[in-house]
């Protein structure tokens, strides 16, 4: 095995961390490997023994592979695992292998799933078929497979969610047993099997639209997208290129001659590590690098401040972030062009007001040219240990994109009650023209989902209403049985959505009835296309509706999606 080493510069408070010089010390949770490494596949195999069931484990693995061709390679996923290729292009590393996930571990049951992620690599699978069994928070962004990819473990057993973007699939994507699916800017040869949303944007070779039989929504173009920033190899240098952002996007970014964007040496980035504190990240920041997680857990006593424009926040192997006594975990400024990727904030066990705020309060500044963009970036209260937060993710900068993100209130794990990991709201956004592609947020104790902005946009919501809740009183919105999954406030006169699922498991009390998924005020300039509402686990409480006053209850015991496919 190859780590990456040189020297760093000392952080300024004396802590782990610095700035690399063309390579940089990426600290020993991060792997660099090439075609003559010795022992690859052993490596890989320990690994994955060690993260395979680790779902709330403290181990945290980032796998880079260097330009080339690997033979007979299977790499195979647990959590906290990522693995990337190192080339400017997907085509410039290729595995001729699998890289998998699969279910073995949970019986056959790919919905816990979570936490890793494959990028930028060219797979030739082993069988003709590459599997990516996985749930919510697994990214499969900018692969090229050779062949074909299925969404389902072995055996079809359940499976419940993902997101794929920047790819493309050569042949058949079968999504088998997946509930429901994201796909944006990307190819497939064809695609095969839906069960209750799957949704695409800017897809070549999507099927056409046809929700609610069988549930495709379609989208020809993604209003605006911009790739998510990834590490690669100059020579022998590493640099981190920043994608231009796009409008009315459509297919890769890559395959037809260089990418649009910027190449930013690692030398212009503060690489931390686990131990580096807070303040001294924030001087890094202050004195205009960018900043690199590398994997572990970081806990902080005061938010991680990013105030300068086009600033790259990137994490490696699922950095994590923990807010110590209430403190909100990391906050941008007003400014233009932020960059937050690839890492994980995990909710303290004191109540933090917030744990990630896009933009302070009453932001105004225009910033639709240079939009922040907020990807791979996950939220979590509870699960790891009693976590607390009034709200998981607050966006207040105007014209901000938020291109993949699970924001979740644990139902399973350590520290996980009604009031044990409370956390009233999943997602607020009060800016203006702020977009959402591939949105995730469940089980919050109120709303999932609360739009305050003009001019919102989402494409494709997957959505849990909170498990836990106790009883019908303890979820009343006023005289409105049950906070919705998605709420546009009153006050909204412009916003539009596509392909919206909340689902509803309420197992403390199966009598429990939820008024209905989405609330909007009626109104010319507020549109929903393709909803859906499905009651789980047998019967386990019920919708009376799909949005306001509109759509059928679901009833019974099977899970039969109750749609609407054009509000008002």
């Amino acid at each position: 095995m190859l780590l990456v080493s040189c020297s760093t510069h000392a952080a300024p408070d004396g802590a782990a961390g610095g700035e690399p010089r063309g390579g940089g010390d990426l600290g020993p949770n991060v792997l660099v490997l090439d075609p003559s490494t010795p022992g690859i596949q052993d490596t890989l195999d320990r690994i994955h023994r060690q993260q395979e069931k680790a779902q709330f484990g403290t181990g945290r693995y980032q796998l880079l592979l260097k330009p080339g061709t690997y033979d007979r390679l299977r790499i195979d996923l647990g959590f906290y695992t990522s693995v990337s290729g190192l080339g400017l292009s997907p085509d410039d590393t290729t595995v001729n292998g699998d890289v998998t996930v699969d279910a073995g571990w949970f019986e056959g049951n790919a919905t816990q799933n979570f936490w890793r992620s494959a990028e930028n690599l060219t797979l030739r699978p082993a069988s003709g078929t590459n599997r990516w069994a996985v749930a919510q928070a697994a990214p499969f962004r900018r692969m090229h497979v050779k062949g074909d990819l299925t969404l389902a473990p072995t055996g079809n057993g359940w499976a419940s969610g993902g997101y794929i973007a920047d790819s493309k699939i050569d042949g058949t994507v079968t999504a088998g047993s997946q509930q429901q699916w994201y796909t944006r800017d990307s190819a497939v040869g064809g695609w095969s099997n839906a069960v209750w949303n799957m949704a695409f944007s800017g897809v070549e070779g999507a099927p056409a639209q046809s929700f609610p039989d069988p549930p495709y929504t379609t989208l020809d173009t993604t209003p605006v997208a911009r790739e998510k920033p990834f590490l690669y190899l100059d020579g022998s240098d590493y640099k981190v290129f920043v994608p231009a952002k796009r409008t009315d996007a459509r297919g890769t970014t890559w395959g037809g001659g260089k990418p649009r964007g910027r190449a930013l040496p690692l030398d212009r980035f503060y690489v931390a590590r686990p131990g580096t504190s807070a303040a001294a990240i924030n001087a890094a920041l202050a004195r205009g690098l960018h900043l690199l997680l590398t994997p572990g857990i970081y806990h902080v006593d005061r938010p991680i401040e990013v105030t300068r424009p086009d600033t790259v926040v990137l994490g490696l192997g699922l950095a994590t972030i923990v807010p110590d006594n209430g403190v909100t975990a990391l906050r941008t400024a007003d400014v233009d062009g932020v960059r937050l990727a690839g890492f994980l904030v995990d909710a303290g066990p004191v109540n933090s007001p917030t744990l990630l705020e896009i933009g302070p309060r009453g932001a105004r500044k225009d910033h639709s040219a240079n939009p922040t963009t907020v990807q791979d970036v996950f939220v979590r209260v509870g699960g790891a240990g009693p976590g607390l937060a009034t709200t998981a993710m607050v966006v207040n900068s105007s014209g901000t994109v938020i291109d993949h993100s699970w924001i979740w209130r644990a139902d399973h794990g350590s520290g996980v009650g009604w009031e044990t990991n409370r956390a009233d709201y999943g997602l607020r956004v009060d800016g203006d023209h702020v977009l959402a592609t591939g949105l995730f947020v469940e089980h919050f104790n109120k709303y999932d989902v609360q739009w305050n902005g003009e001019y919102g946009r989402t494409v494709f919501l997957q959505n849990e209403k909170a498990y836990d809740a106790p009883d019908q009183e303890a979820i009343r919105d006023g005289s409105v049985r049950g906070h919705a999954a998605y709420r546009v406030a009153d006050s909204v006169d412009h916003h539009e959505a596509w392909a919206l699922g909340s689902y509803c498991n309420y197992t403390t009390d199966p009598g429990i009835r939820q008024e209905h998924g989405f609330r909007a005020p009626v109104k010319p300039g507020v549109r929903f296309h393709n909803l859906l509402v499905v009651t789980l686990g047998g019967g386990m409480g019920h919708y009376d509706h799909v949005i306001n006053r509109t759509g059928a209850p679901t009833v019974g015991s099977a899970p039969i999606p109750s749609t609407v496919t054009s509000f008002p």
